[in-house]
């Protein structure tokens, strides 16, 4: 029986399509860290493609947009579906970790996430920046993808920089850092039954 979870394949995928975006997801957990992207926003581009790095997914993402209004549709509607991906991948989340932390350096800024795939969302984002764009990409969009996605997810998501100066290096932190958590939170452990929950249920 755990040989069959463990070689199971647990991958997602969702469709958005909407007057404003058109979004296909698909989130496979147990990857190789294999990414193909294109979203239309090349700085989203850069950061999904080292969230499926690190936490070792294989993660295809492609979005037609309004970019001619601004990001802010297509990165909300792509944080929606990664959420919805995860869902549907991990299923009644039995055997599951649930519970994921990392803290990544990247040059002078330090960067914390933890994560619990709980079933209820919530998100704390204690992250300060100096710039409000880069490139074309809107800083605050950061703290939305995220918002947006753990909604999807229903998961309790803390984001916090710890210490950092460059924006670029802030958010490439917490991108990384929370990968490592979700990948953490996502593995199996053959000593859980069921689901890691006095309830019963996540």
């Amino acid at each position: 029986m755990t040989t069959q979870l463990q070689t199971q394949s647990r991958t997602g995928e969702v469709r958005r399509k909407t007057k404003e975006t058109d979004v296909r997801v698909q989130l496979t957990l147990d990857g190789s860290g294999r990414a193909q992207v294109a979203t239309g926003v090349p700085f989203l581009d850069h950061m999904l493609e080292l969230f499926a790095r690190h936490g070792l997914f294989d993660l295809e993402a492609e979005c037609r947009g309004d970019l001619e209004i601004d990001d802010h549709h297509s990165v909300e509607d792509i944080a929606i579906c990664l959420g919805q991906s995860l869902s549907k991948a991990l299923g009644d989340k039995a055997g599951i970790t649930r519970y994921g932390s990392a803290i990544v350096p990247m040059d002078e800024a330090l960067c914390r996430v933890v994560i619990d795939l709980s079933g209820r969302f919530y998100l704390v984002y204690e992250v300060e920046t100096r710039r409000h764009t880069i490139g074309n990409f809107s800083v605050e969009l950061a703290e939305h993808f995220w918002r947006s996605f753990a909604e999807a997810a229903r998961c309790n998501l803390h984001i916090d920089c710890l210490r950092g100066r460059n924006t670029h290096h802030i958010l490439e932190g917490t991108f990384k850092a929370a990968a490592r958590a979700l990948r953490q939170a996502v593995e199996r452990d053959p000593r859980v039954v069921g689901v890691l929950s006095t309830k019963g249920v996540l």
